[in-house]
């Protein structure tokens, strides 16, 4: 059993939660970080399944510009070893940008992009030291599709994609696992569609559950693989015709209020 920790953000429901249970599976002990009381009843959960695990919980908001620093710093006073950094903690919804609040875009912005990179380069340097670490960013199979009311969304999961690639091959050598993990839809209701929809996707294994994505990205972090992408057939698939769209058929498009 391992002694040291796994740090997951937005632990509190959802994939974050998933990312809690496998890792406690696996052997870890736990600092669950949400921005909600209900982290506490969850890790609760955790413990009365794994009474061997120190499983921790901490309600902070990640989307400030000083979080990554007082998390980081937290650990430290707290003699936390965190071999396992889970970057998980976000927000969606799909609006125009003018029509976002200044609060939502300046929460998006830090959420998937300064606390995230923050981070990472401050738990990154301890695992250096030990020649030991793993680092998930959880992006999306928007950072390459660029269209209406995702433009922030997609961009800050663009971000993350490109900056978790550079890291990976800056710190393989250096004993240190960057995965960033690109799914398309995952049932945790994000998506608010219908109960007929979500049974059609799963049946046709574009939709997958939570357990499932956690699964597949956990075993290619830990087998040091630079990107995860499930379901890889359709989200392949999908990116090749979004590919194919110009711009002026995206406006099309929005004119009709087809999409």
């Amino acid at each position: 059993m391992s002694s040291t920790f796994a740090l997951v953000t937005g632990a509190s429901s959802g994939m974050g939660y998933c990312y809690a249970q496998a890792l406690a599976a696996r052997g870890y002990h736990l600092l669950m970080v949400s921005n909600e009381d209900a982290i506490h009843d969850k890790a609760q959960t955790i413990r009365d399944i794994y009474p061997d695990r120190q499983v921790l919980s901490l309600v902070m908001n990640l989307g400030t510009p000083t979080a990554a620093k007082e998390l980081y710093t937290y650990c430290i006073d707290h003699q936390l070893e965190i071999e396992v950094l889970i970057n998980n903690a976000g927000v969606y919804h799909d609006r125009d940008f003018l029509d976002d609040s200044v609060a939502f875009n300046e929460l998006i912005l830090y959420l998937h992009v300064f606390t995230p990179a923050m981070l990472e380069y401050y738990f990154a340097q301890e695992m250096v030291k030990r020649h030991k670490g793993y680092i998930l960013n959880m992006c999306s199979i928007t950072d390459r599709i660029a269209v209406q009311r995702l433009g922030t969304y997609g961009a800050t999961k663009a971000f993350l994609s490109a900056h978790t690639r550079s890291v990976h091959v800056e710190l393989k050598d250096k004993g240190v696992f960057v995965t960033a993990v690109r799914p398309g839809a995952v049932d945790t209701g994000l998506y608010s569609l219908n109960s007929t929809a979500t049974k059609i996707g799963k049946m046709l294994g574009y939709i997958v559950s939570p357990e499932h994505l956690v699964h597949r990205a956990l075993n290619g972090l830990f087998r040091g693989r630079a990107m995860v992408s499930v379901p890889y057939v359709w989200n392949a698939i999908l990116l090749f015709f979004v590919a194919l769209i110009p711009t002026c058929l995206l406006r099309l498009i929005r004119k009709l209020h087809l999409f």
